[in-house]
């Protein structure tokens, strides 16, 4: 009887595998390069976020990926073209006082550009803003001038 149940398990587990095995080699071969969009589907750039996923418009934007103690919320963008893009929105800040865990989050009125688009190393056809710039319209935080412009990660 041990026999019978030893070899029926086997056998389950070879079927499975070769099921698993089969419907892979099913499946039709795609490339990474055939998946992304071409240069013609994307005609302007996109803004890569934290996730390395491409943006376009996006409503919510985090600068501080390692953290997140810095972000755009409630993005209206006036403009998106082939060389730079405009929004108006807030960016949240954490003055991480007396530490970052127990800081405390602040809005902050700003004008977000995005500019210098150049080829995407992910998809080398797509091209991203490598720059942004904030514009803060009012207070900002603690020690920042009232314009900063960081490059944006490819």
């Amino acid at each position: 009887m041990r026999h019978m149940t030893r070899t029926a398990v086997m056998l389950c587990a070879a079927l499975g595998l070769t099921a698993t095995v089969g419907s892979a080699s099913a499946v039709p071969a795609t490339s990474a390069a055939a998946s992304a969009p071409t240069a013609r589907q994307v005609t302007r750039p996109v803004l890569v976020d934290c996730f390395w996923h491409a943006q376009v418009r996006p409503k919510n934007f985090v600068l501080a990926c390692g953290d997140g103690n810095s972000r755009l919320v409630s993005l209206h963008w006036d403009s998106w073209g082939r060389s730079s893009a405009r929004a108006t929105g807030v960016n949240v800040v954490n003055d991480c006082d007396p530490y970052c865990a127990a800081g405390h989050f602040h809005p902050y009125a700003v004008v977000v550009k995005l500019d210098r688009p150049q080829s995407w190393k992910k998809h080398p056809q797509v091209q991203h803003y490598s720059r942004i710039s904030l514009t803060y319209l009012g207070d900002r935080p603690e020690q920042f001038a009232r314009v900063v412009t960081y490059p944006l990660w490819n």
